[in-house]
């Protein structure tokens, strides 16, 4: 295998949590980037982590325990991988630029928020005494697609509840800082290649505090996905998207939905003259277009990582594919357009849509963002 040696070497402790899949697959797009692979197991395991600690240029340290009911056991965990990590990079010589995520917990008196903090300062030291350089960046509230329910955020678990037909309950209606999964994961992207500033605090240490973007109570969360319910899940209307905050939290619940609830059949209206079909209503802008295919022809096999599309079929058959990215399973829609009827494509899902019938296949599409081909938003990934 030839390896170009320009590019950064980068490897994700945490690869397949939250944050670390959604870091993982946005550097995947790069062609400047090098991703070394990383498993759970590696931290049992000291051959396989030295090894992975000298593939590195740049660490990015997600892996932690986060909760369990013995707090000392967090904390145990916690300091125990990022001694771990030092220890490997000490024992192979390798000094890779170790970005640490830390936590506002770390100032508070709870030993996951004191692992936190030691865990900084352990990587101070090595930093200072090896001369790598080390980048700790504290980071708020985060939320977006993916994260698990009762776990992650209190906006995963609202849109599996509000998603579900099950009634989330607030136990403190307190105004919430979050940032966007997406918008951290730039702030990543910059430190890694040097476009972060930050704060000295020691000998080749840095600190960012990165703050929440978005201070939101949690009853405002609430109602915004309620009404996503019954405007978008119900009626088929989408919401305006030219808010930030909205249109994050929109693609957010959108990946919630569970598979069952596609295809949605349109409401045809007919009479003498023919028939009249509804494809999309909106309250923000877009672009409409349609496409023919002729059979066995399949489209698309690309995925977006912030718009919102829908395919309607209103004549011929098709089969609709969706995967997510980073799976293998594969999701089949089968649409006939004497029902015509439609799929909605979730962010991070790669999709096509092929002519399984014998005839002509006349597809709608609508996109909330209109077509520019110098916009790096589309990814083209085959399904299977």
């Amino acid at each position: 295998m030839v390896i170009d040696m320009g590019k950064q070497k980068i490897g994700i402790t945490g690869q397949a949590g939250f944050v670390g899949n959604h870091l993982y697959t946005t550097l995947s797009l790069r062609e400047d980037v090098e991703l070394v692979p990383f498993e759970r197991n590696f931290f049992n395991d000291k051959s396989a982590l030295e090894q992975f600690v000298t593939n590195c240029d740049t660490i990015v340290h997600l892996a932690a325990m986060n909760r369990h009911e013995d707090p000392n056991v967090i904390y145990n965990a916690n300091i125990g991988l990022v001694q771990e990590l030092i220890d490997a990079c000490i024992h192979t010589g390798s000094k890779p630029h170790i970005i640490f995520s830390s936590s506002s917990q770390e100032s508070k008196d709870n030993l996951y928020g004191k692992s936190k903090k030691e865990g900084k300062e352990k990587f101070m030291e090595w930093a200072k005494d090896s001369g790598a350089k080390f980048t700790s960046l504290t980071i708020p509230n985060v939320f977006g697609p993916f994260g698990k329910p009762n776990y992650n955020s209190v906006v995963a678990t609202f849109c599996h509840k509000v998603s579900r037909n099950e009634k989330p309950t607030i136990l403190n209606d307190g105004e919430v800082g979050l940032i966007y999964i997406n918008d951290l994961v730039k702030i990543f992207i910059d430190t890694i290649f040097g476009e972060q500033k930050g704060e000295v605090l020691g000998q080749n240490s840095f600190g960012v505090d990165i703050q929440p973007n978005h201070l939101v109570k949690v009853s405002t969360i609430l109602g915004l996905l309620n009404k996503f319910k019954s405007d978008y899940m119900e009626k088929g209307i989408f919401p305006n998207l030219e808010d930030h905050f909205e249109k994050s939290l929109f693609n957010t619940f959108r990946c919630y939905i569970p598979e069952s609830h596609y295809p949605v059949k349109f409401t045809k209206h007919t009479d003498p003259r023919g028939s009249f079909v509804e494809i999309a209503r909106t309250q923000t802008s877009g672009q409409f277009s349609f496409s023919t295919t002729v059979p066995g022809i399949t489209r698309g096999n690309h995925f977006h990582t912030r718009k919102a599309e829908r395919f309607a079929v209103i004549q011929g058959k098709a089969r609709i594919q969706l995967r997510k990215i980073g799976t293998n399973e594969v999701i089949n829609y089968e649409l006939d357009g004497t029902e015509p009827a439609y799929v909605d494509m979730p962010i991070w899902y790669t999709h096509n849509i092929t002519n399984v019938g014998d005839g002509e296949l006349i597809t709608l599409f609508w996109i909330n963002e209109p077509y520019d081909p110098e916009d790096a938003d589309t990814y083209f990934e085959n399904v299977e």
